[in-house]
């Protein structure tokens, strides 16, 4: 088993095509199907279902991806280092929608400006996936957005503490009142991430606990679209202010004067403090700390 071996199963993993993996490499079809198939042999079970003309991982292949670019990554740092480039390799990392709309444009603009030579990747996934992603090495490092959470295995940095607001319309019957509860929004229309949204679960947890119920409402996996659907006046939603600062001051939002208790969540920083973490990711940690601002 060699590096050019396991890039050419990175590659047809991430392609889900031998056609696209030796184009992208510059090999014949042949060479990438002998290649897989040599590799398959050599660790005895199968990496990739073949389902007609598409490719699926197999579950030994998802765990094989993660060893893999593993070692590309140091591979590529360790000969990097031999020619006296400090900062070079892969930082793997992810981070929910709000975080990747709102926070990390400019901490990647930075990271690049400052280390070219590193290429980084964005692994998509669901937020309850992530830190279990960091834990087996699938990402290097994560960016979540949560409740505070203790951990035995994981570092967990606070970056930041992000304020929900309950947004409405300008026009909204509840925009100019001296405050609202949860019984206030009994029989009204909420707009909600998708289950699983540390957010959305901290304001149900508090309409529930005053024993109101909204009404019926819509869940979006996007807060772009929610905020849309906000401004033409089709419900209320709860999101970070970080989300909608922009959509406060041009006055195509308004924050609702929630009188309730304080819904707060925080921006964490979480890697493996066992595995090892090379300069690549060591610079991409420092640059998330020093770029994330503390508040909006």
């Amino acid at each position: 088993m060699d590096t050019r071996t396991l890039l050419t199963f990175s590659t047809a993993a991430r392609t889900l095509s031998f056609t696209k993996a030796a184009a992208t490499l510059s090999y014949a079809q042949s060479s990438v199907t002998s290649q897989m198939k040599a590799l398959e042999e050599l660790l005895g079970y199968p990496l990739f279902n073949r389902v007609g003309n598409h490719l699926q991982l197999t579950e030994p292949g998802h765990r094989f991806l993660v060893y893999a670019e593993r070692i590309l990554a140091l591979t590529e740092e360790a000969l990097a280092a031999t020619e006296g480039e400090s900062e070079v390799g892969t930082v793997r990392f992810t981070a929910p929608e709000s975080i990747c709309t709102y926070l990390l444009p400019p901490v990647l603009k930075a990271f690049n400006a400052e280390f070219p030579k590193v290429r980084m990747q964005f692994v998509p996934g669901y937020a309850r996936d992530f830190k279990r992603m960091v834990l087996e090495g699938a990402i290097d490092c994560a960016i979540v957005l949560e409740e505070p959470f203790p951990s035995k295995t994981l570092a967990v940095e606070k970056l930041r503490e992000e304020e929900i607001l309950i947004l409405g319309a300008p026009t909204h019957r509840l925009a100019k009142a001296a405050g609202i509860t949860a019984q206030d929004l009994v029989g009204e229309a909420v707009l909600l991430k998708a289950l699983g949204c540390s957010y959305r679960n901290h304001f149900e947890r508090q309409i529930f606990a005053a024993g109101a119920q909204a009404g019926s409402g819509l869940e979006f996996q996007t807060v772009e679209t929610i905020k849309r659907c906000v401004e033409v006046g089709l419900g209320v939603a709860p999101l970070p202010r970080m989300a909608v600062a922009e959509d406060l001051r041009t006055g195509r939002l308004v924050a609702l004067p929630w009188a309730g208790e304080p819904i707060r969540i925080s921006t964490f920083l979480v890697w493996n403090p066992q595995r090892h973490l090379g300069s690549a990711e060591v610079a991409f940690l420092a640059c998330v700390r020093r770029m994330v601002p503390s508040s909006l």
